[in-house]
């Protein structure tokens, strides 16, 4: 919100430097963002008369001009301009003088004759015709009657570009603040000064408003409230100067007289307003109504708007002519026939105002101020200011009467006055006395210990709130510390402590932790050799993505880890070990938000990887999480996976993950040229099989048996089969397994291969006997000799 401080001394005259000013404010809350003064980059610039123009006697097209700037002789300027005559006042940039961007000006020869300087255009002072809409573009800026004319006075002074502007920051919760006015209450309040209000009595009017317009509103729920007022005989002309500059220094511009009162009060008072020109409202009728299906509006910006039954328009009796809050209409707008206006002043719901904005894509001024929530109180008000602008301005004759359709008028907020506990709740000793006092320089009131809210300050509903308002204006630097009361409870929950000891482990067996993007293109699933029809193409679409490149959610995390290895293979790096929890995102339907799950990936590719390697990496992770009964089981139909080095990840029976080497035609699609071996393993299912508490166990008191057994089995036989049978056929007493040998070779059949393990047995509570020892590798023989698998001898 840009402050102009030549429009904020028209309530209010904090009397204090600039810096003191935004120091303040920020420190009672309104937080300055910074300022700039207008013109501040103009030098040496002043305010000349045209005396005598002659000729160029070697030019068909340049005038010398002699010109009076105040001193004991006039100075001789060259220039092209067609526009002047004498006896001009105009902006004369004298020697060593700055011009509007920066651009210096001295002294120069011009076809033999030296010229002391430069006349100056409304461009070359950094203005536009809307500020002075009586010059003219294309030549020397003229001033006219409303500006100061004083000889030798800083051209900044003479035409009002020396305005101090100050930008504010404001929060949602205040858009009282959104307003010049708004502003001004604050700063009375912070430096205990006067505020004087915007005039609002009208002088004399004629006729009556209900003879030339009615308003009814058919949707009381999103419209709260609607003023409407009718001007006669309207004359459109340029507003006056100090409107334009106060309009300029808030970034505004001038347009004419009835566009700018509709903005100055806007601005002034932070509501929104709009004048229709009467003849377009069919039926002289205004009905505030929500949009039916099927129709549309033109808006003044010349595009047509489709709309729906949750919009809210101002239509007349045949058709939309307004978005409410939003927009005006094609024909809704002030031409320079017009006539008879309607102005209007409304309050309407800001979260209607707020989808409507959205969905017709369409955010203004208007609409960003009505989707914060605005004061109905105030749309009479400003009415009233509008039309007493628009005798003040003799814009038009003001029709007596104002329409004002208010179905279900706003309660007052009543919140109970206890000093005691504020001070307690906010820790400081302030008087019953002082509070109130600043609280009613805030234009609270206080009447048998209940606090009356003022209808503009919406974000005011509890004690708290109040508390917050005596604590801004006490000020927080008189606010002694203390310490908090209660205790800060804040932990890492279970899971997260989980994610930093997966992390942690990762990190510690030699991979690097990337992050990828959440989302991708469809094609990434061509790349991973995904069938037509395979489950994980349906994928959560983005309605407004970056690019196609990242169109979708990804149902998993193998595209985002092979480009992460791609690209470090195409740079040259020798090999790679990385890993993420990624997160995939599967679709429910029905406009239902995805289900997100969480999967640890992992990728590598290096001279000395293979699957071995992986796996390896896998089982030591699962064995630091205390996650036993795991079993990998071979795979072949995965397409992204090579079919016969690919194995399905299992915990008790149920499938966590899979592990493998990457499909050679998916590593053709990476350009990846070396073999990679990959895993992924649902996060979820790590977490509830892991061993959350760890217990003692103590060394153990009886020696252990020892045997090794060499079995012969079939070539198809997995080594793990072979492992759980025996785990399974010698139960407790077997406290280690270790494979240490397979062979295939001369010394046994082609069809069969040989399998060694060493076997650790232990008793708890005795010394294992070698019978006993013997016994239990019986049993595991006999179990295995069920599968093929004999004794080798």
């Amino acid at each position: 919100m840009l402050l102009s401080g030549r429009w904020l001394k028209d309530y209010t005259n904090p009397g204090v430097s600039q810096k003191i000013f935004m120091d303040a404010m920020t420190a009672s809350g309104s937080k300055v963002e910074g300022f700039s003064t207008e013109g501040e980059e103009l030098e040496n610039i002043v305010v000349g008369k045209i005396q005598k123009l002659e000729r160029h006697p070697n030019s068909d097209r340049l005038w010398i001009c002699s010109v009076d700037i105040g001193k004991s002789e006039p100075i001789v300027i060259v220039t092209g301009a067609q526009n002047l005559k004498i006896g001009d006042y105009v902006p004369v940039a004298l020697d060593n003088s700055t011009v509007f961007g920066g651009k210096k000006i001295k002294k120069d020869f011009l076809r033999g004759v030296e010229s002391a300087g430069m006349l100056c255009s409304l461009e070359e002072l950094g203005l536009t015709l809307h500020d002075f809409p009586y010059a003219i573009s294309d030549g020397i800026f003229v001033l006219g009657d409303d500006c100061d004319k004083t000889l030798g006075k800083d051209i900044r002074e003479a035409i009002g570009l020396n305005d101090v502007v100050t930008e504010f920051e404001i929060t949602p919760n205040r858009p009282d603040c959104l307003s010049i006015f708004g502003l001004a209450r604050e700063a009375a309040a912070t430096f205990e000064k006067k505020l004087k209000a915007p005039k609002t009595d009208l002088v004399s009017t004629s006729g009556y408003v209900n003879e030339l317009l009615s308003v009814s509103i058919e949707a009381p729920n999103k419209c709260f409230r609607y003023c409407g007022a009718v001007v006669n005989n309207v004359r459109i002309k340029p507003s006056p100067l100090w409107m334009r500059e106060r309009l300029r220094a808030s970034g505004v511009r001038a347009i004419n007289n009835i566009v700018d009162i509709t903005n100055f009060v806007m601005l002034e008072m932070g509501q929104p307003m709009h004048a229709f020109d009467l003849k377009f409202v069919e039926g002289s009728s205004i009905i505030v109504r929500c949009a039916r299906e099927g129709e549309a509006i033109i808006t003044l910006d010349g595009i047509s708007r489709p709309l729906d039954s949750s919009m809210l328009v101002i239509a007349d009796n045949n058709k939309p002519i307004a978005v409410a809050g939003v927009m005006g209409g094609e024909f809704s707008g002030i031409m320079d026939d017009s006539a008879t206006i309607v102005f209007e002043s409304a309050c309407f719901d800001d979260v209607s105002v707020r989808k409507t904005s959205k969905k017709l894509g369409l955010r203004t001024e208007s609409s960003s101020r009505f989707e914060k929530g605005l004061d109905r109180e105030l749309c009479d008000t400003a009415l009233r200011r509008a039309l007493v602008l628009v005798q003040q301005l003799d814009a038009g004759d003001v029709v007596g009467g104002i329409i004002d359709c208010y179905p279900r008028k706003k309660e007052t907020t009543v919140i109970p006055f206890k000093p005691d506990w504020t001070n307690r709740f906010i820790g400081i000793d302030v008087s019953k006395t002082e509070q109130i006092n600043i609280l009613e320089k805030l234009q609270f009131k206080i009447e048998n210990d209940r606090i009356y809210v003022p209808s503009f300050r919406e974000d005011v509903k509890h004690l708290a709130d109040i508390s917050e308002e005596i604590a801004r204006y006490y000020g927080y630097e008189n606010i002694s510390d203390r310490e908090l009361s209660g205790k800060a409870d804040g932990r890492l929950t279970e899971k997260q402590l989980f994610e930093r000891k997966i992390n942690e482990l990762m990190v510690s067996l030699g991979a690097c932790e990337v992050l990828t993007y959440s989302f991708l293109s469809p094609k990434a699933y061509d790349k991973i050799l995904l069938p037509s029809d395979s489950k994980k193409r349906n994928s959560v679409i983005i309605t407004n993505p970056l690019g196609e490149d990242t169109s979708v959610m990804r149902t998993t995390p193998l595209p985002s880890i092979l480009d992460v290895l791609s690209r470090n293979f195409n740079n040259r790096n020798s090999e790679a070990f990385v890993y993420e929890l990624s997160t995939v995102y599967i679709p429910r339907g029905n406009d239902a938000l995805p289900d997100e799950a969480q999967v640890l990936t992992a990728g590598i590719y290096s001279s000395k990887a293979n699957y071995y390697l992986l796996k390896g990496i896998v089982e030591e992770l699962l064995n630091q999480l205390g996650i036993d009964n795991v079993s990998f089981n071979a795979l072949a139909d995965n397409p992204s996976y090579h079919p016969g080095r690919t194995a399905v990840i299992s915990v008790k029976g149920e499938e966590i993950g899979i592990i493998g080497e990457i499909h050679p035609n998916v590593l053709v699609n990476y350009e990846i040229g070396m073999r990679c071996y990959a895993f992924e393993i649902s996060f979820d299912a790590l977490f509830k099989n892991a061993l959350k508490t760890k217990t003692y166990k103590p060394l153990p008191k009886f020696p252990a048996a020892t045997r090794d057994l060499a079995l012969v089995c079939d070539k198809s036989i997995p080594v793990a089969k072979l492992s759980n049978i025996i785990k399974k056929a010698i139960g407790n007493q077997l406290e280690e397994i270790k494979l240490f040998d397979i062979y295939e070779g001369s010394q046994i059949p082609e069809d069969k291969k040989s399998v060694a393990f060493s076997l650790t047995m232990r008793s708890s509570d005795k010394t294992l006997t070698d019978a006993q020892a013997d016994e239990a590798i019986k049993n595991a023989l006999k179990e295995l000799e069920i599968i093929g698998a004999t004794l080798r001898i």
